[in-house]
């Protein structure tokens, strides 16, 4: 064996033996129990990030794990290739989105296959491919004639210089985030997904992913959001409005609306357009409102403004009338885009109602407390404490009582009912970009809108194209939208806009089973992987990503994708059985300040920073110029804070290994990582130190591992050692996943080696035993050079051959036990005993001890207590 480990050449002959051997290759003939693992896939965005090596290191723990411990094992691996990104870095690089996109995947392909992961590049997938999207659009299509898939207008953030619909995010002070153009609002017609029909089985079966974590499924009900409430319908007040009519308004409170003050309604509410029609400076401001975001997240934060319409609506139970503002907090999307307001009792509407000077009428009270209307107090919204006031007959009524008598009346005038409903909305997936899969409809001036038939599919997206930024090239090739009615054969024009990149995400999971499948979307492959085992990714996914998945699993197995019986079997109603959500990697920023309040951020590794005894920072210098730099908070790796540690310069200076030894030792996966050199220098001497472990051993000769045989104390608390870290870590693998304390207790285990210097032939059996039992306990952590080392000590064998270590039940049986000593509480010393000694004589070793005797200082002790086979604690 060489003498000195040198991680370049022997991960790269691994890495080369396994790719001779073919060995992570799935399949589906084997009577072995199967084990899908899967990390979510990378947007090949040009290179990988520390969060993709995090991400696809435990993933791959896991998968090797299972695979020693007998499983028939797949990690598969693809690229999530369509989005925005790429029609930037096409506008910036003059280059299409297709060429830098496989350009990227071919680079990304490289980087992670240097990692080691045990994944089967056979079933790689690409979504933007037409073979991937192919079967996207094929799904498409027999939603759309289910009625699952619909179209109607929506309101979207339009940004008129780039012709580009913007998402939230993307606008930034109410101008375009590119094209710094003032926002509009615009209805335009968009496809959706009829995902509230799905409401109710999404939510309930959350109950049955005991496998994932309760934040998730928490932030996943929240969402969905099931809430019980009341219709509430107000009748119009002719003499304003004009006509008669009512102004529905959806609410959870129905025992608050004796204190109702006023409605509020979206900008593009009827009651808003007809009110403007004669008011210019109510005109105005519905235009303001409308170069505003649509998120439901902007309206908690932004400034509440409104304007009084000059119309009145008729309280249902009072008869008092009530003004119809226009707000810019009420949604046109959500609802019937009007809210009854109670600002006594709600703290949205209670800001709204100070600013403008609006009656404030306390409706809930709750026992010894004083309401007032000049600050708003937590109480206010109290439903669970509260009872009714100033409401007349209902005074008194608590919240349960109140709702059921209001809903009660109300039903009995005709003016509202009882109504469940879900914060959730269907799924908009339309978008005027040019990089995304094609939507399969044909509009026909006599046939309507026609799904393009299977033989026509794929619709191809082209990929020569030149990205200018003002709208979707599509829009602009006759070549691409000019074609025949599928129906009547008349002129016909081919739907331009793209689908959302969610939706390829969300059944990419299913395809790897079956990637070169040509004749469905999936085959029965599917039917012997799915669902996934274990699923890996980040905390940010809780709620799009993951929701979107178990939709789109629920839909396919309506279609019948999964077989005819897949819903009865029930083995299809989730997609992924267990989760586990990463947390980020962390780093220190650093930068100097520029004219006009600009940052210039400075990556750490091009910074000194100068610390004192106890290691905290007391200043920073840029390397190259020797001058101050500022030190920023700890944040995510991030390419806008320029704080990013590039995993390809890890690997080659210290081997892949290193990387995945330091990212699994660093923190436990769910728990955020912090990035340290030294931590990273740390790991890879730890590896230097098993590679010389075994070299020293393997200098006298390899040997049979101990297999039975009188041994010396020693030997046998070695033996006691070894098995008890085999037991701790497959419990850590398995059930903990606490990857950090696996490499611990290895790293303890190595340091009772170290210390073991018997030369007896069954002490070196012992020590070849622990050798190769550590050897492959690290290896689902450090597969590389446990490969080379186990080749050494095993000549002749593979590690990929080789199971799980067994715990030798025997080896755990101690005849010495060592207890800690107490005195009062505190720790003073440690007592060596054989395990069967008895009560009385444990308590008096204890009293004779050294450090017990000193405190005692020849006093008595009160009393003895002893916790069999842990501690004897002296009360003094």
């Amino acid at each position: 064996m060489q003498q000195n480990y040198t991680p370049k050449e022997l991960e790269s002959a691994a890495q080369q033996h396994w790719e001779k051997r073919q060995a992570f290759k799935a399949g589906e003939t084997s009577d072995k129990p199967k084990y899908y693992c899967l990390s979510m896939f990378p947007y090949p965005s040009g290179k990988l990030h520390m969060g993709h090596v995090r991400n696809y290191t435990i993933g791959d723990v896991l998968a090797r794990y299972h695979r020693m411990k007998g499983f028939n094992v797949m990690q598969p691996m693809g690229w999530d290739a369509f989005g925005l990104p790429a029609e930037n870095a096409a506008m910036a690089n003059n280059v299409p989105p297709a060429a830098w996109t496989y350009a990227n995947i071919d680079y990304m392909r490289k980087q992670l296959q240097s990692l080691g992961l045990a994944v089967d590049w056979s079933r790689e997938v690409t979504t933007c491919t037409p073979e991937y999207y192919r079967w996207e659009q094929w799904l498409f299509t027999r939603l759309f004639e289910k009625g699952l898939i619909y179209k109607k207008t929506s309101t979207v953030n339009w940004d008129p210089v780039d012709h580009t619909v913007l998402a939230n995010e993307q606008v930034i002070d109410g101008r375009g985030w590119r094209s710094g153009a003032l926002v509009e609002k615009r209805e335009i017609p968009m496809y959706f997904f009829r995902i509230t029909q799905y409401a109710d089985e999404l939510l309930t079966d959350l109950d049955q992913l005991g496998g994932w974590p309760e934040q998730v499924k928490t932030m996943q009900r929240n969402w969905i959001g099931k809430s019980y409430g009341c219709d509430i319908e107000f009748p119009y007040d002719t003499t304003s409005i004009g006509k008669t009519g009512t102004l529905k308004v959806y609410t959870t409170r129905p025992d608050t609306l004796m204190g109702a003050t006023y409605v509020a309604v979206a900008a593009e509410h009827p009651l808003a357009t007809q009110a403007a029609a004669d008011n210019e400076k109510l005109a105005e401001f519905i235009a303001e409102c409308k170069r505003g975001g649509t998120a439901e997240a902007d309206m908690a934060t932004m400034e509440k403004k409104g304007l009084h319409t000059g119309l009145f609506v008729t309280h249902p139970l009072t008869g008092d009338k009530l003004p119809v503002w226009v707000a810019n907090y009420v949604l046109m999307g959500y609802g019937e885009g009007a809210v009854m307001a109670v600002p006594a009792h709600d703290e949205r509407d209670f800001e709204f109602a100070q600013k403008y000077k609006l009656t404030i009428r306390q409706s809930i009270a709750v026992k010894d407390q004083t309401f007032s209307d000049s600050a708003w107090q937590e109480w206010y919204g109290d439903k669970e404490h509260g009872f009714c006031v100033n409401s007349g007959k209902y005074d008194g009524l608590a919240f349960q009582q109140a709702f059921d008598a209001i809903a009660g009346d109300l039903a009995a005038k005709n003016l509202g009912e009882k109504k469940v409903q879900f914060r959730l909305r269907d799924w908009g997936i339309s978008r005027q970009r040019y990089w995304g899969c094609p939507i399969p409809i044909i509009h026909c001036a006599t046939c309507g809108d026609v799904p393009v038939p299977d033989d026509q599919l794929p619709v191809v997206l082209p990929e020569n194209v030149t990205i200018t930024g003002a709208g979707s090239p599509l829009a602009k090739m006759p070549e691409f939208y000019e074609c025949a009615c599928p129906k009547c054969g008349g002129k016909a024009k081919r739907e331009t806009d793209t689908m959302d990149t969610f939706v390829e995400s969300s059944w990419y999971y299913a395809r790897y089973a079956s990637p070169d499948c040509k004749t469905g979307l999936v085959d029965e492959r599917a039917r012997y992987w799915l669902p996934v085992d274990q699923y890996i990714g980040g905390i940010e996914h809780a709620i799009l990503h993951l929701l979107y998945a178990r939709f789109f699993n629920k839909l396919m197995r309506d279609v019948g994708v999964f077989g005819d019986k897949a819903k009865e079997s029930g083995k299809f109603n989730e997609p992924f059985t267990n989760l586990l959500t990463q947390g980020m990697v962390i780093a220190p920023t650093f930068y100097r300040e520029l004219e006009g309040g600009k940052k210039q951020w400075i990556n750490p590794a091009d910074v000194d920073v100068e610390t004192d005894a106890k290691g905290r920072p007391l200043g920073a210098k840029l390397r190259a110029d020797g001058k101050e730099v500022i030190i920023g908070g700890t944040e995510k790796m991030s390419k806008s804070k320029n704080n990013g540690v590039d995993p390809q310069a890890i690997i080659d200076q210290y081997g892949a290994d290193t990387a995945r030894v330091f990212m699994m030792f660093a923190s436990p996966p769910e728990q955020s990582l912090e990035w340290s050199d030294s931590g990273v220098e740390g790991g890879f001497r730890f590896l230097k130190r098993v590679w010389k472990a075994a070299q020293e051993h393997l200098e006298q000769g390899a040997l049979a591992a101990y297999s039975g045989g009188e041994l010396s104390t020693a030997a046998k608390a070695l033996r006691l050692q070894l098995h008890q870290t085999i037991q701790k870590i497959d419990d850590d693998y398995g059930r903990r996943k606490t990857f950090n304390t696996a490499i611990a207790a290895i790293m303890e285990l190595l340091n009772a080696l170290a210390k073991f210097d018997e030369q007896t032939p069954a002490a070196r059996a012992v020590a070849q035993e622990v050798l190769e039992a550590m050897t492959l306990l690290i290896s689902p952590i450090a597969p590389h050079i446990s490969q080379a080392i186990w080749s050494e000590l095993r000549p002749g064998s593979d590690l990929l051959d080789q199971a799980f270590p067994r715990v030798d039940a025997a080896a755990l049986v101690q005849d010495e036990i060592e207890l800690v000593i107490q005195v009062n509480g505190k720790l003073r010393g440690n007592l060596r005993v054989a395990k069967d000694t008895d009560k009385a004589t444990l308590e008096q070793l204890a009293l004779t001890h050294e450090a017990v005797q000193k405190l005692l200082a020849g006093g008595t002790a009160k009393k003895v207590i002893v916790v069999p086979g842990r501690l004897i604690n002296v009360v003094i």
